[in-house]
């Protein structure tokens, strides 16, 4: 019962972090406008994510516009959507491999050591998934602190860390964290020992030329 509940455990840690992943790629506050230093606060705030940039008003009306070329966009930028999409399709495979090996649906049930085998091939891939966008956030994350600290980056050019990171980097641990729970269920292998042999003991022989009357 206690290794069914860490199973359940992890895979519910794991699918939250998966939503994590796509709420991150969603939302365009991956970098926002600094107002750090000398910065002059102003009446709009600039965020930029994966997909598009964003001004919003004082008002609080926002305006969005998507990139336009792909080809335009640095290597960090194209490198963290490839890395985000891998996480969220490897979290989508996971999850569908990690329900077929839960111990409370009746699939392969009557196959517990194929059954184990499945919800470990899920663990694993929500770990892998967990680290993807651990990188991607992180790449991202550097970037943002290099042009920061760049002393030949503008004032008004600086950005800081948006809530897109924070929701990346906080999917990242629970998936991995949810994998790897899923990957400790597996049951311990019992060790089987051969029956003992019975020894019987022959009975003794009557002595040859003798009868018994």
């Amino acid at each position: 019962m206690a290794n069914t509940g860490l199973q359940l455990l992890g895979f519910a840690l794991a699918c939250i972090g998966w939503i994590g992943f796509i709420v991150a790629v969603a939302i365009p506050q991956w970098k926002m406008s600094s107002f750090a230093g000398d910065a002059i606060i102003t009446a709009q705030v600039t965020y930029e994510g994966l997909w598009m940039s964003c001004v919003m008003q004082s008002t609080g009306q926002m305006q969005c516009k998507t990139f336009d070329s792909l080809l335009k966009l640095g290597s960090t930028m194209q490198a963290t959507r490839a890395l985000m999409i891998c996480g969220i399709l490897f979290g989508f495979f996971a999850a569908c491999i990690a329900a077929v090996g839960m111990k409370c649906l009746t699939c392969l049930q009557d196959d517990e050591v194929k059954k184990a085998k499945v919800g470990i091939v899920g663990g694993i891939l929500f770990i892998i998934a967990g680290l993807c966008v651990l990188i991607a956030t992180a790449w991202y994350g550097n970037q943002i602190a290099r042009d920061f600290y760049n002393a030949f980056t503008p004032t008004n050019s600086k950005y800081e860390f948006g809530p897109a990171l924070f929701i990346g980097w906080a999917g990242a641990a629970m998936a991995i964290l949810g994998g790897a729970l899923l990957c400790c269920s597996c049951p311990r292998r019992e060790t089987s020992y051969p029956p003992p042999r019975g020894y019987h003991k022959n009975a003794p022989s009557a002595p040859a030329g003798k009868d018994y009357v």
